[in-house]
Formats: structure tokens, C-alpha cells, sequence
């Protein structure tokens, strides 16, 4: 990876905080504890989900040997199992608004677009 391809990787890390931090304090005009916990609990999974993802892809990166490709594989389903467990967690006994947690899941997917944006003008 360049340089650049690092300042990318560290300035999105930030951002994922920056709007979540955003959502959050936008959720606060609802006054409703569901709402806020639901958005706050979904930017939290997934920057969470977002930097396992990326932990498991450079290790990949780093040593495509056959052992570490079948690792990455079951990486993959453990933390789908994972993310999707915590998700129905969060909405049957966490007690989230769903549209909320859904805002928060949509974090790293907001970043993206602003991140292609601003490298488009």
C-alpha cells in the first residue's frame, strides 16, 4: 500500500467517528433513549464489523498462502454470525428503535459515499 492509500485508510477511520459521533447528537432531538441507543449500537457494530473486516483482509494481503485464505473464509462466517447474533440481540431484547439501528448501520456506507465524493471533485 502507498502512502496515499494509508492517509485514506486513517482519514475514514476518523470520519466513521466523526458521523457517528453526528447521527448520535441528531438522535438526541427525538428524546427517546430507543432511538438514540439504536443509533449509537449500530455505528458501534459496524465500525466495529468495518475494522475486522479490514484486519482480516491485510492479513490476507500479506500472506495469500492456501491455510490463510481458508482462515479468512471461516473469519468471514464467525463474524457474520457474530454481527447478525448482535443485531438480534440489539432488536429483541436490547430494546432499539429499528430505524434508528438501521441510521447507525448506515455509518460506514455514508463515509463511502462522502469519501467518493470528495476524491471525485
Amino acid at each position: 500500500m502507498t502512502q496515499r492509500d494509508d492517509l485514506l485508510l486513517a482519514e475514514m477511520a476518523r470520519r466513521n467517528w466523526i458521523i457517528l459521533i453526528v447521527l448520535v447528537l441528531l438522535s438526541l432531538f427525538w428524546q427517546s433513549p430507543p432511538v438514540t441507543y439504536g443509533v449509537l449500537a449500530g455505528g458501534l457494530l459496524v465500525i466495529f464489523n468495518y475494522r475486522w473486516l479490514g484486519r482480516s483482509l491485510q492479513n490476507l494481503i500479506g500472506d495469500p498462502q492456501l491455510h490463510v485464505v481458508k482462515g479468512f473464509k471461516r473469519n468471514y462466517l464467525f463474524r457474520l454470525i457474530v454481527v447478525v447474533s448482535a443485531i438480534y440481540l440489539l432488536l429483541v431484547r436490547g430494546g432499539v428503535h429499528p430505524l434508528a439501528l438501521v441510521v447507525g448501520l448506515s455509518v460506514v456506507v455514508l463515509n463511502l459515499m462522502i469519501t467518493t465524493i470528495k476524491r471525485l471533485y
